[in-house]
């Protein structure tokens, strides 16, 4: 009878410990200071939990509600996405409604040589799931 009740208290036990689904955060590092990018869509599958969001706010939406960044031309900056990602394609939208594919290396972009506004899309892929990040720079 104890034999039971210990083996059904620590399957009670153990499944409490189970940790809490956490969305991963992303953040742009520029002159030592962290700024926390904005988070777009986001989908996770783990064990029989799927969780599937979409942002209320478009691409713009999400570089307005981002304090700009003011960085120099040919800058470079670093950035951090939580829970490593197994890639992240980035894409910079320029002012005049085109976008480029960006390089990445080391986590860190290298800022355009012209002056001008540029919104960054950060596109992250896990094994679980994938999440989009924005941000956006003034270079002068």
């Amino acid at each position: 009878m104890y034999r039971v009740i210990f083996v059904i208290l620590i399957a009670i036990i153990l499944n409490g410990c189970n940790k809490p689904i956490a969305q991963p955060e992303g953040k742009v590092i520029v002159n030592s200071e962290n700024y926390p990018m904005m988070p777009g869509d986001y989908q996770w599958k783990e064990k029989d939990v799927e969780i599937k969001t979409l942002s209320s706010l478009d691409i713009n939406g999400l570089a307005d509600a981002f304090e700009t960044l003011e960085v120099g031309k040919g800058d470079t900056i670093k950035f951090e996405i939580d829970q490593n990602p197994t890639s992240i394609l980035v894409t910079k939208l320029n002012e005049d409604g085109t976008n480029d594919n960006v390089e990445v290396k080391d986590n860190k972009l290298t800022m355009p040589m012209e002056d001008g506004y540029y919104i960054y899309v950060l596109k992250a892929t896990w094994n679980k799931g994938k999440e989009t990040f924005v941000f956006d720079v003034n270079v002068k």
